[in-house]
C-alpha cells in the first residue's frame, strides 16, 4: 500500500477493520506458538519496503509515552533541562503518563523527519511494536496500530493470508 494521507490511512484500516477485529479476536482465543515468528518474518518483509518518511503518520496523529529516561535523553540533547522539556513539550495523558503536548508531534519536520532522531523516545523507536517479543499480549494495540501505519495494516493481512494455508 502506497497511501500516506491521514485520513486514506484511516480509511483503509475501516475497511479492514471486521477482518483484522476477527484476526485479532481468533488469535487471541488460539494463538500460534510460532506468532512471534510469523509477525516478525512480516515485519521485515514489509518494512524491507516501506519508507517510513513517505508517511510519518504515527508523528502526525498520535503521540507516545514519554519515560523519564527518554526526558533526559531528549534534554540532553535538546540542551534543556528536564523540567523545561516537560514545561515545553510534554503533558499527561488520562492514565498519567507524560505524552507529547501537540500533534503533530513538534519534532517532526516539513521533511517527515525527526529532529530529535537518535535521541527519540522509545516508544517511537519501537513504533509500530510488531518486531516485539510476545506479540500476542500486544494484539490490541497492533488492532489500533492498524489505523495509523499501512505497515501494519500489511503485516495483518499477510497475517491473515498465512493463517489460512
Amino acid at each position: 500500500m502506497s497511501t500516506t494521507n491521514s485520513g486514506q490511512i484511516r480509511l483503509e484500516g475501516e475497511k479492514r477493520k471486521k477482518a483484522n477485529k476477527k484476526l485479532i479476536t481468533s488469535l487471541k482465543q488460539r494463538t500460534p506458538g510460532n506468532l512471534d515468528n510469523q509477525v516478525h518474518a512480516l515485519h521485515e518483509e514489509v518494512f524491507a519496503a516501506t519508507d517510513c518518511l513517505d508517511c510519518a503518520n504515527c508523528c502526525k496523529t498520535t503521540s507516545p509515552a514519554v519515560y523519564e529516561t527518554d526526558i533526559d535523553r531528549l534534554s540532553k540533547a535538546l540542551r534543556m533541562k528536564p523540567s523545561e522539556v516537560i514545561a515545553k513539550y510534554l503533558k499527561r495523558d488520562d492514565e498519567g503518563d507524560w505524552i507529547m503536548n501537540a500533534s503533530p508531534c513538534p519534532f517532526l519536520l516539513e521533511d517527515n523527519r525527526c529532529s530529535v532522531y537518535e535521541d527519540r523516545p522509545r516508544a517511537c523507536r519501537t513504533y509500530p511494536h510488531t518486531d516485539r517479543k510476545k506479540v500476542a499480549q500486544l494484539l490490541d494495540l497492533t488492532y489500533r496500530n492498524s489505523f495509523i501505519c499501512p505497515a501494519v495494516q500489511q503485516i495483518l493481512q499477510k497475517l491473515e493470508l498465512s493463517l489460512l494455508k
